[in-house]
């Protein structure tokens, strides 16, 4: 296959595992109608401005179907009280319990049948109808001055240019952990977390692939939602995504996590206009660090945070979380090379597509990549696919 039948049939796969409009759509109205909730006048919440926004996949446009068409979609939110709780004014324990109250009303105003579940960070809403969801929330509340400032000196030792350090350690919020040592106490310094900081900073990233595309879509780029950007990084990191979920589909707790690979992917990348060479070059920066040795993915938003602890705790040992990354990029590399091989056996590549990515894909459809199609494809290969049918309110506020 040229490289114009190479794209296409990547983009076929990508068509199988991404998720529908419907999905997206259904995802918002819910973490709205949330945040309406809490928001409301009668709520405990309200005083204190609470603002609901996702985060994870959902957010950076790399969310993928589940293997199992009976999993539920992980939609991670954060809701972050803009006013009047610190934690010199409140400890830990009193933000999560203030929102797991409204929650609960929530959970009960909506007829939810499954129990609001409390985890080390977040409640978790569980949605059981033709879309499910769990629906993880973590109470936030703005960092102060100080750690801000903090942030943006380590960001700025780190590389990062000065603008865009400015405007990520804005971003940077404290989280509730019952797993502090002083979760119960007031003045305690919290955990510092920062989502949309990591949305911005791969947003920068997706955007080395603007070099091409019209200063028509460049100017645009800003008022359009990460999840509406289909760019070349974020569909190579969505077929990393489901390979590693298909190889660790009988041991999910040992496979590698999604933001170490896109971390490394985004880092990776500089600007590749169609996704067989943005999969090349994030591939390529997967196996560089793997073949490192090194135990350490600093948090691109905060370069204290280590991505890859888990990997030398104790308590995971026996997961043996850094051995697992090594395997499944050497699997990667092998498998994506083989797929993307210029001679390639046309029923050999259909069963390695459905054993390696439970995509089926039958030798019919791959046997139409013939080369006739050339310019059609070429047409299109640069333009990444966007979902313009969703308000995107919630990057707004």
């Amino acid at each position: 296959m040229n490289i114009f039948n190479k794209e296409i049939l990547l983009q076929k796969l990508i068509d199988n595992l991404d998720l529908p409009d419907s999905a997206y759509e259904k995802a918002i109205d819910r973490y709205q109608d949330i945040g309406e909730w809490i928001g409301r006048p009668e709520s405990s919440c309200s005083e204190f401005e609470p603002h609901i926004f996702p985060q994870g996949s959902f957010r950076l446009g790399t969310a993928i179907k589940p293997l199992n068409e009976n999993e539920m979609y992980d939609l991670d939110l954060a809701c972050n009280f803009r006013f009047g709780i610190q934690p010199l004014t409140h400890s830990q324990e009193e933000l999560k319990t203030l929102v797991g109250i409204e929650l609960e009303a929530y959970r009960v105003a909506r007829n939810i049948k499954s129990d609001l579940e409390e985890k080390h960070r977040c409640w978790r809403l569980e949605y059981a109808d033709h879309i499910h969801f769990h629906m993880d929330i973590v109470p936030c509340v703005p960092a102060n001055v100080a750690r801000k400032g903090m942030l943006f000196e380590s960001l700025r030792q780190y590389g990062t240019d000065q603008n865009l350090a400015g405007n990520i350690s804005e971003k940077a919020v404290c989280i509730t952990d019952d797993r502090h040592p002083a979760y119960e106490e007031k003045g305690a310094d919290w955990q510092i977390s920062n989502p949309e900081g990591y949305a911005l900073w791969f947003s920068s990233r997706v955007k080395l692939g603007l070099t091409t595309r019209s200063l028509f879509e460049a100017s645009r780029v800003d008022e359009v939602p990460l999840y509406k950007e289909k760019a070349p990084l974020q569909r190579a990191i969505q077929l990393l995504k489901r390979h590693r979920d298909k190889m660790f589909a009988k041991n999910p707790e040992s496979k590698p996590i999604s933001i170490i690979i896109s971390t490394i992917a985004a880092q990776s990348y500089s600007g590749e206009q169609t996704i067989e060479e943005a999969l090349r070059k994030t591939l390529m920066g997967l196996k560089q660090f793997a073949d490192s040795g090194l135990e350490v993915v600093p948090n691109p938003v905060n370069p204290d945070e280590n991505f890859a602890d888990r990997w030398n705790m104790p308590e995971c040992t026996d997961l043996q979380l850094k051995r697992n990354f090594v395997l499944w990029v050497s699997s990667a590399l092998r498998d994506f090379n083989f797929i993307l091989n210029d001679n390639q056996d046309i029923s050999v590549l259909s069963e390695t597509i459905e054993d390696r990515f439970s995509i089926p894909i039958n030798q019919k459809e791959i046997s139409q990549f013939s080369g006739k199609n050339d310019q059609l494809i070429a047409s299109n290969i640069l333009t990444p696919k966007r979902i313009e049918n969703v308000v995107a309110k919630p990057w707004r506020h």
